[in-house]
């Protein structure tokens, strides 16, 4: 009698959103919040556009100083946590399974259904088009941040850099620029979770329980 193999195919569940993504999640968020607020009283120092001042219960520090001082400091903690982020989602398959692909077709269908209130948000486990696209497009400013950032921050030390965006005050104006796409993101979740409360509570508790790709394993039958 001759064995014969036949695979069989589990499926293990997961956590829509694992303990390491809520934890990086939720510093990147408090860290991007100090940075603003903390950007805010650095801009009133020395403002870029006249009719533009930011009231002081919205910044961050007492003194120009104290930002500073703030901003260096949610400056490394985003950098420290946001490289972990990275590796995590690159070396999970994270960012292919949630992120990839995105297709200018399905973009475009999807704002067009929500610009006439028809996309649908129950299903917290798939992002649409339009929100992949904004997840790697954030990823994107960020990194540009990062340079201007250390541009206006060390100019003689970065002075190729600082060239990049021809000169210090362009580099304070592409920072500026960045800052405000970035907080026009962070109105996006506060809005999901108005019109989705359970978007952010997948952010907290893991959310729903999702399958992980199948393994498959070779069982002798006779």
């Amino acid at each position: 009698m001759t064995d014969t193999l036949t695979v069989k195919s589990t499926r293990r569940h997961r956590k829509l959103h694992p303990a390491a993504v809520r934890t990086m999640h939720w510093i990147n968020a408090v860290a991007m919040i100090m940075l603003i607020g903390s950007g805010w009283k650095i801009y009133n120092d020395e403002v870029l556009f006249g009719w533009l001042h930011f009231p002081d219960w919205m910044t961050f520090g007492h003194w120009a100083q104290h930002g500073l001082q703030i901003h260096f400091f949610a400056m490394w903690l985003l950098a420290i946590n946001g490289l972990c982020y990275l590796i995590y989602g690159f070396f999970t398959g994270r960012f292919r399974r949630k992120l990839l692909p995105i297709s200018p077709r399905e973009i475009i269908a999807d704002v067009r259904d929500a610009l006439s209130f028809k996309l649908a948000h129950d299903d917290i486990t798939h992002y649409n088009a339009v929100q992949k696209t904004l997840y790697v497009g954030i990823m994107l400013i960020i990194a540009v941040q990062v340079l201007s950032g250390l541009a206006i921050w060390k100019p003689v030390q970065f002075q190729e850099l600082l060239s990049l965006f021809y000169g210090f005050q362009g580099g304070r104006l592409a920072h500026f620029i960045g800052m405000t796409a970035i907080v026009g993101f962070l109105v996006i979740p506060v809005a999901l979770a108005l019109l989705v409360p359970k978007t952010i509570g997948a952010m907290v508790t893991g959310g729903p329980d999702v399958p992980d790709a199948p393994d498959a394993h070779p069982v002798a039958a006779q």
